[in-house]
């Protein structure tokens, strides 16, 4: 069994679906933090078989909208005291910005670079969002 060292204080981003925590360190820009970071791939897990887990050494603002989109199923824990203190489960949210850009090339965000990507969404049971703009569909995974 791998070990890795309790945290005192921070964040761990749990149940994150096998494979996918290198794109969440990216989403997040967790390469610019100063604190220790660690990703475990492959975790065996009761519920799914195998799990990443993503540990964070330092309480840090973690956008749950954009980790809601990525994997609804994601928990994140906060940490004091080498003790969960509170633990926030995620759903889709309602609309996100910038996360996903819109595939449409006659939408007018491929046209207007400042603009920014808007996508609400419009079908929780199949995760399905539509761009603002165009209504273009984007399916999340």
């Amino acid at each position: 069994m791998l070990n890795i060292d309790s945290l005192e204080k921070g964040v761990v981003i749990d149940h994150i679906e096998s494979g996918r925590s290198m794109e969440i360190y990216r989403v997040l820009e967790l390469d610019k933090l100063d604190c220790s970071v660690a990703i475990i791939k492959n975790a065996r897990s009761k519920k799914s078989g195998r799990k990443d887990i993503i540990k964070i050494e330092d309480r840090i603002d973690i956008d749950l909208d954009v980790l809601g989109f990525i994997d609804p199923n994601i928990t994140v824990n906060i940490i004091d005291g080498g003790r969960i203190i509170e633990k926030k489960h995620l759903q889709l949210p309602e609309r996100i910005v910038n996360v996903a850009k819109c595939k449409n090339p006659r939408c007018i965000t491929s046209v207007e670079q400042e603009l920014d990507h808007v996508f609400v969404l419009t079908d929780a049971e199949k995760g399905v969002y539509r761009c603002l703009y165009c209504e273009q569909e984007y399916k999340r995974g």
